[in-house]
């Protein structure tokens, strides 16, 4: 093998590849519904996204069972999550980790501009599951600003940024949009995943918002956000408009089954020939469909 073609096969372009191959691995294992939403992504979006998710993912993880499985205690995690974290900030300012996976993510936030003002609250809710079991209106709401809201800025950063010489802010309009769509989308899975959390995690995020009587002042909320945010949704770039309404529209499916299904604790889920026919809606360029609110 000759010099150059050593170079080349051990390069930063080769291993940024690498890197970003492994969060498109940890996607496709942990989301088929993400998986088939990303795919409606244009070329330029597409990565970026997949290496949010896949960090995302991770972190999760920490927290939802296979630490814990592999004997881990909670100080242990939080330790762990405390080292993700700086990794993160490290690595987006040296443009370089041995973690694959973080090396992806910093690729991504360096391009599109994603800072600690993002990052930080995430990783502070991601703590907030080692800590707090039960939720009231208060932290619930801190929680989900820093699990789903500050993703789909972060996404938003990606739609506005990809490609471009230098990151620039978005708009007020797209940022409220983004907002409110994470936090429609965190709402409906504490909803449907009620039980499980309950059940397994020893988490009840919604608290007594959710009881029987506030049951379908959650659904109304999360239907106000999800029309928020379809308003929002064709201001975004045309790359990125397709998927993006075949995420809402997955959603809003959910949450009308949520509110049609009687037993409380029924995990509902939207089937595969429905999940198709929304992605074909989307792909075809329709307006994301109109919420209940």
């Amino acid at each position: 093998m000759s010099g150059t073609r050593g170079r080349a096969a051990t390069g930063l372009a080769l291993y940024d590849r690498t890197a970003a191959d492994a969060a498109a691995i940890v996607i496709a294992r942990y989301s088929t519904s993400f998986g088939l939403a990303c795919r409606l992504l244009g070329p330029r979006p597409r990565p970026h996204v997949r290496n949010i998710y896949a960090l995302a993912r991770i972190a999760d993880e920490i927290v939802d069972g296979p630490a814990a499985e592999a004997g881990l205690s909670r100080e242990a995690m939080e330790d762990v999550l405390d080292q993700l974290e700086q990794e993160v900030l490290d690595a987006t300012l040296r443009g370089f980790s041995s973690n694959l996976v973080v090396h992806a993510f910093a690729g991504t936030a360096r391009e599109c501009g994603i800072g600690a003002d993002l990052v930080a609250p995430f990783f502070a809710s991601m703590r907030t599951d080692l800590h707090t079991h039960r939720h009231d209106a208060a932290s619930h709401d801190a929680y989900v600003y820093g699990s789903a809201e500050v993703i789909g800025l972060m996404c938003l950063q990606v739609f506005v940024n990809a490609g471009a010489p230098h990151p620039v802010a978005p708009s007020a309009e797209l940022v409220d949009g983004a907002r409110r769509l994470g936090a429609a989308f965190q709402d409906v899975n504490f909803l449907r995943d009620r039980s499980h959390d309950d059940a397994v995690l020893g988490r009840d995020y919604l608290g007594p918002a959710a009881g029987d009587g506030d049951r379908a002042a959650v659904l109304d909320r999360i239907d106000a956000d999800l029309a928020a945010a379809a308003r929002a949704i064709p201001a975004l770039p045309a790359d990125c408009r397709r998927a993006v309404t075949a995420a809402h529209d997955l959603f809003a499916e959910l949450a009308a089954r949520l509110r049609a299904c009687a037993d409380g604790d029924a995990r509902v889920r939207v089937p595969d020939a429905v999940k198709a026919r929304l992605a074909a809606r989307a792909l075809l360029g329709f307006a994301p469909r109109e919420a209940r609110a």
